[in-house]
């Protein structure tokens, strides 16, 4: 039952955030350029609706450092609770800001406001939650329970994409963009409730609670700590973490513009497509994850990896006119190679890092992988489709973003099955990087 109430909870409350922080980015590309900023140049006011969709994620690496630190001295479970309080309020607050036209500049000032608030808190979050499940689940089964933490992003599309088609079925798209979207956001205040009830009913991490009654003192410099001695692995989460970004936001955020301004498909089709593809991405990431914890976490990242690049082009090169299956196909391939990728990539980066400093060094390089990934992927995608004309040039450089993390798992150690209980005797951990063949007892806890 505890295993069930933890499951239940990072489950509700992750995908809960991740319909905050999508609702967030998909309105950015629907309605904010209309709502938020002045109407007589359509370019630059998207390109401006992207930018405060960007400075959530510039926010995220302060939110993974503050987190990190309080979640390593205090526990997991507090921060958890806090992060979906502070994501949920910030949600609901932006149903209610004024709009360009009633209150000028004030308008997209609280809108980065509000977005700045939740990106400190996604900060802390979305990394919270892998290593809570991470230390609470047998390490034999860690990439299955971890991955549920992983599909709420995907589960969070589907639930994005299911409401913003529904309000515009109901009120219209011009009624939506006339203020039906508020109620996306209103409809948070209902989420937070449930977020907060399910994970107060959480327990602490049984990890964490044996590093802190074992020790003699909580590492007070956890990020001083891990930028010592973990500054490889770090590295390893961050490239890994920036190329799953990259692909997450072009196939999905930035999709949302492509189909409709480039090749010309309804809003309402667009999100279907994209509601349809999240939907079967979650069985993906589920069926990725159980054969990480038989065949490993490498050989699945890499599979992931190179497989998210090559699909890239099947959508990036359609061209105007292109049939709607076609557009389903593509995006149908695009996200179930990036399922593949979240499948492996949660356990793979829990396991890099002893207790001491996990929080602090998974979420800092996590959340600065995000700025360099998924929050300039929108915005870098969109100006390569408008200077060349051509979407390929997108697939070129999400590949170029993947390439790094290839390199990156390569040479890294397979750690599957590795025990995180009593796993800080060794002060010094060896830096996870193997030149040679994969030996799964090689990385450390």
């Amino acid at each position: 039952m505890k295993r069930l109430n933890l499951m239940v909870a990072t489950t509700v409350g992750t995908t809960l955030e991740g319909y905050d922080f999508f609702l967030f980015g998909a309105c950015a590309m629907l309605v904010f350029d209309k709502a938020f900023f002045s109407p007589n140049d359509p370019i630059v006011a998207s390109l401006l609706a992207l930018g405060t969709f960007s400075a959530g994620f510039l926010a995220r690496p302060l939110g993974g450092i503050l987190f990190g630190i309080a979640g390593d001295h205090y526990g997991r479970k507090r921060m958890l609770v806090i992060s979906v309080l502070m994501m949920g309020i910030g949600t609901f607050a932006t149903g209610f800001l004024p709009t360009y036209a009633s209150a000028g500049i004030f308008a997209p000032l609280a809108l980065v406001t509000l977005r700045i608030i939740q990106g400190i808190a996604f900060g802390g979050e979305a990394t919270g939650a892998i290593l809570i499940v991470s230390e609470s689940m047998p390490a034999e089964r860690r990439a299955f329970w971890t991955s549920f933490t992983m599909f709420a992003g995907p589960l969070a599309n589907v639930l994005t994409s299911f409401v913003i088609w529904t309000l515009q079925a109901t009120y219209s798209l011009e009624g939506f963009v006339n203020g039906g979207w508020r109620i996306a956001f209103f409809m948070s205040g209902f989420l937070v409730i449930l977020g907060f009830w399910t994970r107060r009913r959480v327990e602490e991490s049984p990890v964490f609670l044996e590093y802190a009654q074992n020790s003699a003192q909580v590492e007070r410099a956890p990020l001083k700590q891990a930028l010592r001695y973990n500054y490889v692995e770090m590295l390893q989460v961050f490239f890994v973490k920036a190329a799953e970004n990259t692909f997450l936001y072009i196939f999905s955020t930035f999709l949302l513009f492509l189909a409709t301004s480039y090749l010309k498909f309804p809003r309402q089709e667009a999100l279907i497509a994209l509601l349809r593809a999240s939907a079967f991405e979650v069985v993906v990431v589920l069926v990725s994850a159980h054969i990480s914890d038989r065949a490993g976490r490498r050989p699945v990242l890499l599979v992931g990896l190179v497989t998210a690049a090559a699909a890239s082009f099947s959508l990036f090169t359609l061209q105007p006119g292109a049939s709607y299956s076609s557009l389903q196909l593509a995006v149908l391939c695009c996200l179930s190679c990036h399922g593949i990728i979240l499948g492996a990539m949660a356990a793979y980066m829990a396991e890099l890092f002893p207790t001491k400093t996990r929080y602090t060094a998974l979420s800092s390089s996590y959340q600065l992988a995000s700025v360099a990934g998924g929050s300039v992927a929108p915005l870098i995608g969109t100006l390569l489709l408008q200077t060349t004309g051509s979407a390929v040039t997108v697939a070129f450089y999400a590949s170029a973003v993947a390439i790094p993390a290839l390199i990156s798992v390569y040479l890294s150690r397979e750690s599957r099955g590795i025990d995180f209980f009593g796993s800080e005797r060794n002060e010094t951990p060896d830096i996870s990087i193997n030149m040679g063949p994969t030996a799964e007892s090689g990385a450390h806890a």
